[in-house]
């Protein structure tokens, strides 16, 4: 069975064509990570929503004009479909015409719904400039420590993106961090962790502080993924439980961007389901014995807060600073 699906787009076919082939633009309406080769016979794997994943072939490209590409769920026994997307010049902008064939009778309505919510998205991109941060990548279901990690990715990732260079200088509450300083800090981690994980993780800093970010983490947690949460992990400072590694993930991109978005006045959304599986991750994470090197004196706050100024409050964070 097939769905078929056509919007209208205020913009060009080369630029349509970048919006649904350029990682950096994708992660604006329809992915939280993607990685794509962008030639027959490359591979993509896009992380649609945290802990859900769809990766497979692209078969043709025709820039401006045409992408057809497999589609399949990363994990799942279902067979394969195909997926191609066909742009057109219209009177003040293009059509674009979405076909995903191949599909199981049971997969139709489910793939309908996503598709109409994605597309959606697609056109509120393309016409204003911004989608929205996106309710589907708010609160994995289900949650464990890495598609959580993918949930504040998406988060963090956010905030970067707003970033501007008049940001750069600016304190933030993690003590001795600029804003420059703590972006240096995220990518150095996550590439610590991808380096962990036998990546070889390579950093351009004349990038956007989101790309950098972006691309480090979407090939850390990819490798993560496919290790899975068992055993240990060699750090190279020590041998960490694989769970642990995973929820420090979760750490650096949730609080520092709450670190980011309080240093530049950024909006900043956050599911409170996130933020509570987040702070049982730190309480499983920070020992007493981490306090005044890596963390701060935890703060405190009343009763009655958010779980996420409870999160920031546990890392030693002033949370009146925001």
């Amino acid at each position: 069975m097939s769905i078929e699906k056509s919007v209208f787009l205020p913009i060009d076919p080369e630029a349509a064509f970048e919006l649904v082939t350029r990682p950096e633009r994708l992660r604006r309406w329809q992915t939280v990570a993607a990685r794509m080769d962008l030639r027959a016979g490359g591979e993509y794997r896009w992380t649609i929503t945290p802990g859900h994943s769809a990766a497979g072939q692209i078969t043709e490209v025709e820039p401006g004009k045409r992408l057809v590409f497999d589609w399949g769920w990363e994990g799942s026994e279902s067979a394969t479909s195909t997926v191609t997307i066909t742009l057109e010049p219209a009177d003040g902008g293009t059509k674009l015409t979405l076909l995903h064939e191949g599909l199981a009778p049971e997969e139709v309505a489910g793939h309908t719904e996503g598709w109409n919510h994605f597309m959606d998205r697609l056109v509120r991109f393309a016409t204003d400039g911004d989608a929205g941060a996106d309710d589907w990548a708010a609160l994995p279901d289900p949650i464990n420590e890495l598609s959580s990690a993918e949930a504040t990715l998406a988060i963090v990732q956010r905030v970067l993106h707003q970033l501007k260079p008049t940001d750069n200088g600016l304190p933030t509450p993690c003590e001795n961090f600029s804003v420059t300083q703590l972006v240096d800090h995220l990518v150095g981690s996550v590439a610590g962790i991808g380096k962990a994980l036998g990546l070889e993780l390579l950093d351009d800093p004349s990038a956007s502080a989101e790309a950098r970010v972006a691309d480090a983490a979407q090939a850390t947690l990819e490798a993560f993924t496919k290790r899975g949460l068992e055993g240990t992990i060699d750090m190279g400072f020590a041998e960490l439980p694989a769970t642990m590694v995973a929820n420090i993930l979760n750490l650096e991109f949730l609080v520092h961007a709450w670190d980011l978005a309080t240093a530049t006045g950024a909006e900043l959304e956050v599911a409170p389901g996130l933020s509570d599986y987040v702070l049982s991750l730190a309480r499983n994470t920070i020992s007493p014995q981490m306090r005044g090197a890596s963390f701060a004196e935890e703060t405190l706050v009343d009763e009655s807060a958010a779980s996420l100024d409870r999160l920031v409050a546990f890392t030693g964070r002033e949370v009146s600073a925001r």
